[in-house]
């Protein structure tokens, strides 16, 4: 390996920054080459790599990068009025799903354009609510966000968490809810944790990581993490360790108190597989040991509830689609497990314990359904949706005879719902009042068939006026990763889309958690090329089918979806005429060594495997830019506090862009300051993104946009 580092160079912008004649940005290439298993790998953009809070070249490399994007996008001429109309549709009350704690029952609300949102209590359905916790008070910019809570079991006291410019860190906090007084206690270096409150109210359960080296936490790999009770009143530092696994570091903890408050069960995972080994421990023994209930990675059981001490588990033991399993913790063995609710056709996706009822979610063909059924696991009842859409929430405890969920689908705002678990009804309770029609939309399922003959659904969104004559502009939208499913929900950035006159779609690619393990694993690893060959099948069905062709045709994904477009363009850049990653994992040889990237080898597999470095390489959007091509437009964004998949990635890969493309196309990235991979990120900012996005998309898609003034 060789390395050679030379200094960023900036060149001077030109004063018209058009789609045909833009100056970017220059960057310095560096002489960087890695060495995997005998073939050379170069990294001309290795030095993109350093934080950008830390490093002057690459913060500089930024301000240059945002100084061309900024200056394309604000002489587009519809950008104003898409950024007003968004604002007009964005500006209603959005509600969350009610909830009971304590004596109260508790929501989330955010009143049209506030920056977050805000939790209310009252006594009763009925009574006034009360503000409880407003996190637009923490911060002039609306970057500080109320990032959970926890009630301790009699409603006396919560635990917030507070996270800052989108980072994953959360500092924890308490309140005690009458007179809003809050304690002293503060804890700090908590990342993917919950917090459980022991019965006695007096303290709670969480995990957290050792201190960051200093200047590293939104770099360094997360290691050790370790569980911790915490006695209210007391500093962090007097937190009783109660389990960690030094010859394990890359095992994570969820520490869960069972409702009956007789014990702790510890959920160990060490990725994003929902693998996972158990352990609990007798609180009526405050000298004994977790004791293991499962103990190999080799199936998920995910704890609902206990009866004593059996305790119930969603798991997909011979069951690929997931089934509901009682375990007794004195016969833990497999073949003792009881099937409570077995294996359906449909894919199981979670399952609560609500007044003495299972309440089974499942996924038919991406869309919710909702079964009842009682503790022996007889069914009861199925809950009627009102069409194709996507049900959210059906929380609660054993003791609570209530429960709400909310439902919504791409043209229909969300509407929150009590349902009686005797009774079996919904009573509609609130619903969103955004100024549009819903009636002048039309949502239907279509399905496909992928490059290898596998049939994939897709749900298709548009204004039931529009001319299917193949020219209407149209977004695809996949994500394709990690077991998660893509459902239909509401969403004012599509419904503008959709309001313009585009056509939007939503590709159910493998790889997601749509039809259970089986439709999850044909994406991972060595398989990851069947995700990018259904989201290019899909494609090719919209233009086969006359919505759009590819002249109008922008695709677009975040995260492991912004993985997803980087490798469609790289593999397909004549099918498409614009692409939008977001926050992507775009370097697939080096993302396991950065803050949570570890966890993904469940999914991607690792460039230390030879077998899996080869598939990787072959897809790794970075790797795969070829100089001399004609790319789509393209806008690569990100955010300077992503310490979930860093910004390096994206860094990278539109410096490595802009060097290779030879068409007249706009390349080009835009950062946003203060904000992280999503979660938290303020209402001003998201809608200015939107509208930026969509700006960029009216420009080079040719689009005649209507609606606006």
């Amino acid at each position: 390996m060789t390395r050679r580092l030379l200094l960023l160079g900036i060149a001077t912008m030109t004063a018209s920054l058009s789609a045909a004649d833009i100056t970017y940005v220059k960057t310095r290439r560096v002489d960087h080459v890695d060495v995997h298993h005998g073939t050379k790998v170069p990294d001309p953009y290795r030095w993109l790599e350093d934080d950008v809070r830390k490093s002057k070249p690459v913060t500089d490399w930024v301000e240059a990068q945002n100084k061309v994007t900024f200056g394309y996008l604000k002489r587009i001429p519809q950008r104003q009025g898409i950024h007003k109309r968004l604002e007009t549709l964005w500006n209603y009350e959005k509600f969350g799903s009610p909830f009971k704690r304590g004596s109260h029952y508790y929501f989330y609300k955010n009143d049209g354009l506030q920056n977050q949102s805000v939790l209310y209590a009252q006594a009763t359905l009925d009574s006034e609510p009360e503000v409880l916790i407003d996190p637009n008070t923490w911060s002039k910019d609306g970057t500080v966000a109320l990032s959970g809570t926890s009630f301790s079991d009699d409603g006396r006291f919560v635990a917030y968490g507070v996270a800052e410019a989108g980072s994953d860190w959360r500092n924890w906090r308490i309140m005690e809810i009458v007179g809003r007084r809050k304690l002293s206690d503060e804890l700090k270096w908590i990342k993917f944790s919950s917090i459980s409150w022991t019965k006695d109210n007096r303290g709670f359960f969480y995990s957290r990581f050792d201190e960051p080296r200093e200047g590293a936490q939104f770099q360094d790999l997360n290691l050790n993490q370790k569980v911790y009770y915490h006695r209210l009143g007391t500093r962090q530092a007097e937190d009783v360790l109660v389990y960690k696994r030094p010859d394990h570091p890359d095992w994570g903890f969820d520490a869960e108190v069972t409702e009956d408050g007789r014990y702790l069960v510890l959920t160990v995972w060490k990725g994003t597989d929902d693998k996972y080994r158990v352990l609990y421990k007798d609180l009526q023994e405050p000298f004994g040991m977790p004791i293991d209930l499962v103990s190999t990675f080799d199936h998920e059981y995910s704890f609902v509830g206990n009866e004593g001490p059996v305790f119930f588990f969603k798991t997909d033991r011979e069951a690929a689609r997931r089934c509901l399993v009682a375990v007794n913790i004195h016969q833990p063995d497999p073949q003792h497990h009881e099937v409570v609710i077995p294996q359906r056709e449909e894919t199981l996706t979670a399952v609560g314990l609500v007044g003495n009822l299972f309440v089974a979610h499942y996924l038919k063909d991406a869309r919710t359904q909702i079964r009842i059924h009682a503790m022996d696991g007889a069914f009861v009842r199925e809950v009627e949706f009102p069409g194709i859409g996507s049900a959210r929430g059906f929380g609660g405890r054993r003791s609570q005879t209530e429960t709400f969920y909310s439902f919504s689908s791409f043209a229909t705002p969300p509407s929150i719902f009590r349902y009686d678990m005797v009774t079996g009804k919904s009573t509609r309770i609130r619903q969103a009042k955004v100024p549009f029609r819903p009636e002048d939309f039309t949502v239907k399922q279509v399905f496909y068939t992928s490059k290898d003959g596998t049939r994939v659904p897709m749900f298709i969104a548009h204004r039931k006026d529009i001319r299917l004559d193949g020219k209407t502009p149209t977004l695809l939208y996949g994500y394709g990763g990690f077991n998660i499913s893509m459902t239909p929900r509401f969403s004012i950035s599509r419904l503008q889309w959709m309001e313009m006159g585009g056509v939007f779609a939503m590709a159910n690619l493998r790889g997601g958690g749509e039809y259970g393990e089986k439709w999850h694993r044909a994406g991972t690893k060595l398989q990851k090329q069947n995700v990018f060959d259904d989201f290019i099948a899909a494609a090719e069905y919209l233009i086969d089918e006359k919505y759009t062709r590819s002249e109008k045709l922008a695709v677009m994904g975040g995260s492991n979806g912004g993985l997803l477009v980087g490798a469609v363009m790289t593999q397909r850049p004549e099918l498409f005429a614009a692409c939008l990653p977001a926050v992507g994992v775009m370097d697939m040889l080096r993302f396991h060594k950065f803050t949570a990237g570890r966890y993904w080898v469940d999914d991607y597999g690792s460039a230390e495997n030879p077998g899996e470095f080869k598939a990787l390489h072959a897809y790794s959007p970075y790797h795969n830019l070829k100089p001399g091509t004609k790319y789509p437009a393209t806008l690569v964004t990100t955010a300077d506090t992503d310490d979930r998949v860093v910004p390096g990635h994206s860094f990278k890969f539109a410096a490595r862009l802009q060097h290779s493309h030879a068409g007249a196309a706009p390349v080009l990235i835009r950062i946003e300051t203060r904000a992280g991979h999503g979660a938290g990120k303020p209402t001003a900012k998201i809608i200015e993104e939107v509208a930026d996005k969509w700006a960029f998309l009216v420009k080079n898609l040719k689009m005649a946009p209507r609606g606006l003034e």
